[in-house]
């Protein structure tokens, strides 16, 4: 459900009204695929780190992100399952705070690669991927013109 910006009202990311008929899980999905890079903030349990990420999935109704099991931020996400990710595109900024969880399926796994078939050269059984669905998300659009939207998911 839409949270209502500082003007009052339920608008979206360019003054329009939020779509009802788009689960707000999709929006976010939307709108990182379109900005094709995003920046992800983890804890390495004395300072955050921020990186940037390009992958993207929307499976079975989560928000997944991808990375290399062996890379430091797959180690940073599971000691610590609290990120932030921000992203920007046209005048519209998006900010998410969200718990990560780790997903092993398979089918999760072959849809991301299906998404994104370069990954296929970067990883497999020597170098994994992992998959981590944001869980508890809270997503706050803002732009000059349509102000603060926030939304759960």
């Amino acid at each position: 459900k839409a949270a209502q910006g500082r003007t009052g009202g339920n608008r979206s990311r360019g003054g329009a009204a939020i779509s009802e008929r788009r689960a707000p899980v999709q929006q976010v999905y939307e709108f990182l695929k379109k900005c094709e890079v995003f920046y992800l903030a983890t804890w390495d349990g004395a300072r955050p780190r921020v990186r940037p990420f390009g992958a993207v999935d929307l499976f079975e109704g989560s928000l997944l992100i991808q990375t290399g099991s062996n890379k430091q931020v797959a180690a940073q996400m599971r000691a610590c399952p609290h990120v932030e990710l921000c992203a920007y595109d046209s005048g519209v900024c998006l900010r998410v705070a969200a718990d990560v969880r780790e997903v092993s399926s398979a089918e999760a796994c072959e849809h991301m690669l299906q998404a994104y078939p370069y990954l296929k050269d970067t990883y497999h059984a020597q170098a994994p991927m992992a998959l981590f669905a944001l869980t508890q998300g809270r997503a706050v659009f803002t732009s000059d013109e349509a102000g603060e939207q926030a939304i759960t998911f």
